[in-house]
């Protein structure tokens, strides 16, 4: 899969935005975000899998990531899954995919990074 095709994959349009697909990892040590091998991103946060936690965890993390209000993130599938889809309100996939590149700490030829927090 190309680096373009893979770029594709994680983030899509939406009629409110873009939608992120992320692979979420709870009771991490430290919440951190990483590329993994097949493209996917990853997103370990500290927070358990119990009433919401890691849910909202995520959504404080990205937003933090991402630079934008909380208040524009929602998960729209996968709440109680590890895979989920997540509406960024506002952004187009390129800016999202900008943001995204940001927060990963790539550079246009860059591998696989994880940035802690």
């Amino acid at each position: 899969m190309t680096t373009s095709a893979v770029r594709a994959s994680r983030v899509s349009a939406h009629a409110d935005g873009s939608v992120l697909s992320v692979v979420v990892a709870p009771r991490a040590a430290r919440s951190t975000i990483e590329q993994l091998a097949d493209g996917a991103i990853q997103i370990r946060v500290t927070a358990p899998p119990v009433d919401g936690a890691a849910n909202a965890a995520l959504v404080r993390f990205l937003a933090d990531r991402l630079d934008v209000p909380r208040s524009r993130l929602k998960i729209i599938s996968g709440a109680s899954s590890r895979r989920k889809h997540i509406i960024v309100g506002g952004l187009t996939p390129g800016e999202l995919e900008t943001r995204l590149q940001a927060a990963l700490g790539e550079r246009p030829s860059s591998g696989s990074h994880s940035v802690s927090s």
